[in-house]
């Protein structure tokens, strides 16, 4: 089976765009941080740095994940896909805390403000196209199955709220005259992207360790049964595993005596085919064939079902 995924170039083609925009909000907001002098923009500006270095290693990750299976590397390299949301993660947590240490420090240091107006105007165009990039990237990674866009599109938008509590720090300063709701702000969004960041860290952690998910098993053993019992046999001993771009299965088929090993291959097939039919293309099956007769005596004593 070809590992290649359906959407290929639709994906590559938003994390290259979420690279260009990353560039682009960064230097927009440095912009707006060096005309206002806002703890809340330049706490902005920092989230956009840890960003665009984060979507750098997104995109050498998401090439690398559709390389071919190779000599070394059997499966592929799809699993680089949750070290890459583990990573986007801890850069959301390094931002949080490096907007934190920023905010605190311009607060003891002497804050100052100036043109309000072009700095707010500058960091609500970029927390606007932000949010839209953001839904961009989830939206194509949960419909081409890419984690890695997912988890870049979550960052994006950690991004979008920063730029929201920024602006609204300023807006409380220009018409109230106190100058400590900028760091204020700026503190509070930092604190809230931190739940993103952890999140990513926990989905990352998930994937390396195989994590079932019970959604997808409810789901697998529905299609299972449902193709098993057409074709007049048992199974047990389901596992599955995520890559981050496919869905990795194998089964073991229970056949009564007198089945030839052709037969029972051509139904193991037939199964196979139909239930990766079901997950379009996602799913990757592999089957393993048993004799229903006497198994418990061939395999051992010992032998437990995980099912």
């Amino acid at each position: 089976m070809s590992h290649d995924h359906p959407h290929g170039q639709v994906p590559s083609f938003a994390m290259r765009l979420s690279l260009a925009v990353g560039l682009l909000m960064l230097a927009g907001k440095v912009f707006a941080w060096w005309i206002t002098g806002s703890a809340a923009i330049l706490s902005d500006a920092l989230e956009s740095v840890v960003h665009v270095v984060a979507v750098a290693f997104a995109a050498f990750s998401l090439w690398l994940s559709a390389r071919p299976a190779s000599r070394r590397f059997h499966y592929g390299y799809e699993r680089i896909s949750f070290f890459s949301a583990g990573f986007e993660g801890a850069m959301i947590i390094f931002a949080a805390i490096a907007i934190i240490a920023a905010a605190i420090h311009k607060w003891l240091t002497g804050l100052q403000i100036e043109q309000l107006g072009p700095g707010t105007a500058l960091v609500t165009a970029a927390g606007a196209l932000n949010g839209a990039l953001g839904l961009y990237l989830i939206r194509t990674g949960r419909r081409t199955g890419t984690l890695i866009l997912v988890a870049n599109g979550k960052h994006v938008l950690t991004d979008c709220w920063t730029s929201a509590g920024v602006v609204t720090g300023l807006l409380l300063v220009r018409f109230t005259g106190w100058l400590p709701f900028d760091p204020i702000c700026a503190i509070i969004m930092a604190a809230n992207i931190l739940h993103s960041g952890f999140d990513l860290i926990l989905r990352s952690a998930r994937g390396l360790l195989d994590y079932a998910d019970p959604q997808t098993e409810t789901r697998l053993r529905a299609e299972l049964d449902a193709a098993a019992a057409g074709e007049c046999v048992s199974w047990h001993r389901l596992k599955f595993r995520e890559t981050g771009g496919r869905l990795l299965a194998e089964v073991h088929l229970l056949f009564p005596s007198g089945v030839t090993v052709h037969t029972a291959h051509q139904v193991a097939t037939r199964i196979e085919h139909r239930l990766e039919a079901s997950f379009q293309g996602r799913l990757e099956v592999l089957t393993h064939l048993e004799p229903s007769d006497d198994h418990d005596g061939i395999h051992g004593a010992s032998h437990t079902d995980c099912r």
